[in-house]
């Protein structure tokens, strides 16, 4: 399982949200690898989840991307974060 997080330089927030998401994989017991990128770079990377913030909703859509996407309101907000991931985890099989 590959988890790309996604902001507009590819450092802070999506580095910031990563650890957050790793934190709550740990909570749940789930391994995953994890990695964080650019808004311009994300449509040449393969994932099978995308987390980015909603701000960047719109600006996904001119990418074809074939995995699901979560937006988050709340970078870091763990409870946030494992509300809309846990779906989408059990989706995939993961859970």
């Amino acid at each position: 399982m590959k988890i790309l997080t996604v902001c507009g330089a590819g450092l802070g927030s999506s580095f910031a949200c990563q650890m957050s998401i790793e934190a709550v994989l740990r909570e749940l017991g789930i391994e995953a690898t994890l990695d964080h990128t650019d808004i311009s770079s994300v449509s040449g990377m393969t994932a099978d989840i995308i987390v980015s913030a909603k701000n960047f909703e719109t600006q996904f859509e001119r990418y074809n991307i074939k995995c699901p996407t979560v937006f988050l309101n709340r970078l870091v907000d763990k409870n946030e974060i494992k509300e809309k991931l846990v779906p989408v985890l059990k989706e995939l099989g993961a859970m």
